[in-house]
């Protein structure tokens, strides 16, 4: 593999200082608080007040406050996953999270046909271009539904 004996030491020593370079950034960052003051990880700005702390039914934290679990044994919510909390914006106005939202919400329906026709009656896209995202979605093509955003 190696065409030189001197290349095998320096791959390793290249390899092994990535290893510790990239474990020391990460304890570096778990360390540090990412969420700004003044709002919370598990509540987007945007997220309506029912879609806070879903989950086993606790309640998101507020302001770097930690949130609070949840009973034990009871299940959680589906989140933020209906219809109604689709945001009111126009097709070109969809961002890369509306669609992936959009997925969702026609992945976690019990009618996903009648779900696709009533969203798509709400953004006035086709059936199709719904499925195509939700396909996107499920194979992990970010890229082809960022693609996707472009005018």
């Amino acid at each position: 593999m190696f065409t030189k004996s001197w290349q095998r030491p320096i791959i390793l020593v290249t390899a092994s200082l990535a290893l510790v370079t990239g474990t020391a950034c990460a304890a570096q960052a778990s360390q540090q608080s990412h969420t700004p003051t003044g709002s919370s990880a598990s509540a987007p700005a945007d997220q309506p007040e029912h879609c806070i702390g879903f989950g086993a039914g606790g309640k998101g934290g507020r302001g770097g406050e930690p949130g609070q679990p949840g009973e034990p044994g009871q299940p959680g919510g589906v989140g933020c996953l209906k219809f109604e909390d689709l945001p009111d914006k126009s097709k070109a106005d969809l961002t890369v999270v509306d669609k992936v939202r959009i997925a969702l919400i026609v992945l976690a329906a019990d009618e996903p046909d009648e779900m696709t026709k009533k969203i798509a009656d709400k953004y006035k896209i086709s059936d199709k271009q719904i499925d195509t995202w939700k396909k996107y979605y499920v194979e992990g093509d970010w890229f082809a539904l960022m693609a996707d955003s472009r005018p």
